[in-house]
């Protein structure tokens, strides 16, 4: 046996978690952004084969590719023009001949805080395409591929936020965004998705606060750790491979496949926002 352990013997817990996403072709949007990155690095563990959407920042996406290697491609897609969408999916059916799951990552915010008084309708229309409008291409191009190759599973992640479950003092545009996302969108998704793959499931992952670049500048205003974390029972912000953990687990059919409709919120336990600080307000 050279050493090894009998199978009779082995315990359950000495095999590794098997997710099954082994040469899955799997899209993610946003992927040059730091919950895209660990997203992407994650797959990657789990042998998946890459389709790395970006937008703007190809030089991130070049790089995420070199590092991962194999198969993966970096896509070049305004998520909100329908023919960037469908040349996406295109390029990626070219390379890859399918597609087995997408992760509905892309999107944006605001580094300032406007209340609805103030707000543009301009930058509401540009928040709501940017997050919502994106998110309902990139399914829409994904439910006509599986019209067109037809088979038994296909999951959808989609990155959604705790703002939009408790919405958020400032960034209505974005709370709005999301909350449409992660109920109305999903939850009508997971119904029609089943007409065209049996066993398909869309899920949400809603991260609260989470140390990212893009986060960076908001995070270090005068007391907003402590108010982010006021309600949390896990007093301190998500990483990104927290939330990337999460999205893996929820893409596995193996792991979760008889989750569909789930809101998943990667927030320490939030409960919800603390509307009237005790001892520090944002300036």
């Amino acid at each position: 046996m050279n050493g090894d352990v009998p199978v009779a013997t082995r315990s359950r817990y000495d095999v590794p978690m098997q997710t099954d996403l082994k040469d899955k072709v799997v899209l993610i949007t946003g992927a040059s952004g730091g919950i895209g990155q660990a997203t992407a690095r994650a797959f990657a563990e789990e042998d998946s084969t890459l389709a790395l959407h970006y937008n703007t920042n190809a030089q991130a996406a070049e790089n995420l590719c070199n590092e991962i290697g194999g198969n993966a491609i970096a896509l070049r897609a305004d998520l909100t023009k329908e023919a960037d969408v469908d040349a996406m999916y295109d390029r990626i059916v070219q390379k890859s001949g399918r597609i087995d799951a997408i992760v509905v990552n892309a999107g944006t915010w605001t580094t300032g805080h406007t209340p609805v008084h103030e707000m543009s309708l301009k930058q509401w229309r540009e928040i709501i395409d940017a997050d919502l409008t994106s998110a309902f291409l990139t399914c829409r191009g994904f439910l006509r591929h599986l019209q067109d190759q037809p088979r038994d599973s296909a999951s959808i992640v989609l990155v959604g936020s705790t703002a939009g479950i408790y919405g958020e003092e400032g960034d209505a545009d974005y709370a709005a965004a999301k909350s449409g996302m992660i109920y109305g969108l999903m939850l009508s998704l997971k119904n029609e998705l089943v007409r065209l793959a049996p066993r398909g499931r869309v899920n949400s992952v809603c991260p609260g606060w989470v140390d990212t670049p893009s986060t960076e500048s908001a995070r270090m205003k005068p007391g907003m750790i402590d108010r982010a974390t006021a309600t949390m029972a896990l007093k301190k912000i998500a990483t990104a491979e927290d939330c990337a953990n999460a999205i893996v687990f929820l893409s596995s059919d193996r792991l979760a496949g008889h989750l569909t409709g789930v809101i998943l919120p990667v927030s320490g336990g939030m409960e919800g926002r603390l509307i009237h600080p005790p001892t520090h307000t944002l300036t």
